[in-house]
């Protein structure tokens, strides 16, 4: 079994990780007006019934989490040369895929035209932090593999490449 889809799925679950960071952050600098649940919190509230609070947060994390790990598996499939640069232009097309496709054609949500451009920018720019670290991630991982968790001496420190 190859180690890289396992890879790529940790990648984006520690692009999440980031990408809530920034989230937080960005989210206390918007207009209050902009200052509304989330999308990954909105999604739960529009995906079915109302749950309990603490459940609610819960299914919350792990729906972000989980998208962020099956989004960030997909990446090395669709970015063979996978550089920072090239995973937040991967974040940019997620979210652009989502906020202007899948999720308003399910009616789950409305359109990321009908949002703020405040928030909107800053749902852009977390997840063009989420591809960069996800790719930053995905490289220090399979690099791992080859050296670390490979059944096999890794090379020496002064060992030229």
């Amino acid at each position: 079994m190859s180690f890289r889809p396992i890879a790529a799925a940790l990648a984006g679950v520690a692009g999440t990780v980031a990408m809530t960071a920034a989230m937080r952050r960005l989210n206390r600098q918007l207009p209050a007006s902009a200052r509304y649940p989330l999308p990954p919190r909105e999604l739960v509230e529009a995906g079915g019934p109302d749950l309990p609070e603490p459940l609610a947060e819960e299914v919350t994390l792990l729906g972000h989490a989980g998208y962020g790990a099956a989004t960030g598996a997909i990446m090395p499939l669709l970015i063979p040369r996978t550089s920072v640069l090239n995973g937040a232009l991967y974040g940019g097309l997620v979210w652009m895929l989502s906020y202007l496709g899948w999720i308003p054609a399910s009616g789950l949500l409305k359109n990321a035209a009908c949002h703020p451009p405040s928030r909107n920018l800053a749902m852009i720019a977390v997840h063009l932090v989420w591809g960069g670290v996800t790719a930053l991630a995905y490289k220090e991982l399979t690099s791992a593999q080859e050296e670390i968790f490979a059944g096999h001496d890794a090379p020496d420190a002064d060992q030229e490449f």
